[in-house]
């Protein structure tokens, strides 16, 4: 049972990742891949200021301001040197590879005994159920946050750059500002979701991030078929399927690895559940179109 609580719990601590990828790919329209770099870097801001002893939550906001940063810069290359998005975002997670080096000096950084947020906050006895708690009541209110964000007359701009730029470049809306503050949210988010895991897991490695993103899509696109699915429309309860997204993307490895295959294939795996989600939609149209 523990097994599945704790995937829950890490469904939790990437669902903030998830919300990043919604934000950039279902908002902007925009596949940015510097979630990679960024979430490895939230992650690796956090290790080592909690290693020199900063207090927690303060080293969790800057590992937010390092991801946005991060977000500024490939909205910047795409938008000022018109340079295509998915080239932007993986020039910067290039980048993004050696810097995370040079800020953690060496590829892994432990952080056992040391106070995180999964200690920090503490209302259990059984460090599961109070991970579980903390999880919810962080990604709660991130959730909130950006559920009232997108309801705002800024969070309406922003969501009509992403559906029609030449329309809101009409009504006088700075699209490329939009899109750089809305790819620092993004990167912020990943960030944080980057810094949850480590203090979850108890350490940092360098090549945690490789592949996250894959992991962010496949929640956004479980999202997307249960909108579908449910005829959904309110933006905040889309937000609210990104976690569910997320916790059913985790179920599914957690169940994968309880069947006993083998965790060097995992990634496989993780890559053939994400291109099913993908598939099935135009598997369908293709036999309706056939029995047509």
């Amino acid at each position: 049972m523990d097994f599945y609580l704790s995937a829950l719990v890490l469904s939790l601590c990437l669902g903030a990742m998830s919300m990043g990828v919604f934000i950039s790919m279902r908002i902007f329209n925009i596949p940015d891949i510097t979630t990679d770099g960024s979430y490895t870097l939230g992650a690796a801001v956090t290790a080592l200021l909690l290693v020199n002893h900063w207090p927690l939550f303060p080293a969790m906001f800057i590992s937010m301001l390092a991801g946005a940063t991060a977000g500024i810069c490939t909205a910047y290359i795409h938008t000022k040197l018109k340079i295509d998005a998915l080239l932007a975002g993986i020039l910067v997670m290039t980048g993004l590879y050696s810097i995370n080096l040079m800020i953690m000096g060496r590829s892994n950084i432990p952080l056992v005994n040391l106070s995180t947020l999964f200690t920090y906050i503490h209302f259990f006895n059984n460090s599961t159920y109070n991970a579980l708690f903390t999880g919810t009541l962080i990604i709660g209110f991130f959730v909130l946050l950006l559920w009232f964000i997108l309801l705002t007359d800024f969070g309406i701009a922003m969501r009509a750059t992403g559906n029609s730029s030449s329309m809101t470049r009409s009504l006088g809306i700075n699209n490329n500002r939009m899109k750089i503050i809305g790819l620092a949210m993004a990167n912020a988010l990943t960030a944080l979701s980057g810094s949850l895991v480590a203090q979850y897991q108890s350490f940092t490695d360098i090549n945690m991030g490789i592949g996250i993103v894959i992991v962010g899509l496949g929640s956004v696109l479980i999202a997307d078929a249960l909108r579908i699915w449910l005829n959904i429309v309110a933006i905040g309860w889309q937000i609210v399927l990104v976690i569910a997204g997320s916790f059913i993307f985790q179920m599914v490895l957690a169940v994968t690895l309880s069947l006993g295959v083998d965790p060097n294939i995992l990634k496989l795996v993780t890559a053939l559940f994400v291109l099913l989600i993908v598939a099935l939609p135009r598997v369908k149209n293709v036999l309706i179109h056939q029995n047509e």
